[in-house]
């Protein structure tokens, strides 16, 4: 083993393209490369989920300051 980096538990999956489109080959990406991820759909969806409820508030906190300001009478 003279090369340090055989030492590393995983190895990067294989590489397709190059520049701008270098992307990792999906048909080479599985489970013996520690791509396999059970729960990502849920993750994803549990992120998804975060994400609408910010945008909500968000949104909320626009309408009822809309609302607010547009309740002052005229100086």
């Amino acid at each position: 083993m003279t090369n340090p980096l055989d030492k590393a538990g995983a190895k990067a999956p294989p590489i397709i393209g190059s520049g701008c489109t270098q992307r990792y080959d999906p048909d080479r990406l599985g489970p013996e490369l520690g791509t396999d991820f059970p729960g990502a759909e849920v993750l994803w969806k549990r992120y998804l989920d975060a994400f609408d409820n910010i945008v909500d508030d968000s949104i909320s906190s626009d309408v009822v300051n809309a609302q607010a300001s547009s309740a002052r009478p005229a100086d």
